[in-house]
């Protein structure tokens, strides 16, 4: 089972340490703006579901996410499902709303981002991630990377407003995530692994300690995942 707010680095989360618990921190820390009727797209398992529920004004949660995503554990499974190209929604349904890590599942992120734009109520907050620095997944359906500034023309061409764009780590931080993917994902015997997890886990601790986050309008910059906060007014 995967941890979406790790506390320390182990074996077993090593290479998805930094990215999962970065983006637990910046959803945690933008929480307070969500609220009334609530959506989270590209939920998977909702694994978000109780931290947005106990420090925001969110009155009622949804999950809706893409046909064929994955595979949902017994009992755990989103209200409603898309095919990315169009929500099963009405215009200005919902009062907030939350997008991590699924934008670079979409085929066409214009028509996503006027989707979202389109069910949002007037005066609404969207909260995005998307990833900077990870391999390829989900395959054939991982589409795209995106910069800060690919981010905020595509929000603005779909009408949202404020667009406020966060880094999620600078440079050591990257090089941090990469040694623990480059551990985990690599091929290599098990046997090695754990001994190279010895070496590498005080190097990535070192790293993580040292990093430091450039603002997102840097030239040279280099970032683990992104956060965004985006309002329809």
């Amino acid at each position: 089972m995967i941890d979406f707010n790790p506390q320390k680095i182990t074996f077993e989360n090593i290479d998805r340490f930094y990215i999962k618990s970065s983006v637990f921190r910046f959803i945690d820390s933008k929480k307070e703006i969500l609220r009334g009727k609530f959506l989270d797209i590209g939920c998977g398992e909702k694994p978000y579901q109780s931290t947005v529920l106990s420090g925001s004004n969110v009155t009622s949660y949804a999950g809706i996410d893409l046909i064929g995503g994955h595979e949902y554990k017994v009992g755990v499974k989103p209200d409603f499902f898309w095919d990315g190209v169009t929500f099963p929604f009405d215009a200005s349904t919902y009062d907030s709303a939350m997008a991590t890590e699924v934008l670079e599942h979409c085929p066409d992120p214009s028509i996503t981002f006027s989707e979202i734009f389109r069910i949002l109520k007037p005066e609404s907050p969207l909260v995005l991630t998307v990833p900077f620095i990870w391999p390829t997944h989900e395959t054939p359906y991982d589409f795209y990377r995106y910069t800060p500034f690919g981010l905020k023309h595509l929000l603005a061409k779909a009408g949202f407003e404020d667009i406020e764009i966060t880094c999620l780590g600078g440079w050591d931080a990257s090089l941090a995530q990469v040694l623990g993917l480059w551990l985990k994902r690599r091929k290599m015997s098990k046997v090695n692994q754990k001994r190279l997890f010895y070496i590498i886990k005080p190097l990535i601790q070192y790293l993580l300690k040292k990093d430091r986050v450039l603002d997102e309008t840097s030239e040279q910059n280099l970032m683990t995942s992104i956060g965004v906060v985006a309002w329809k007014k």
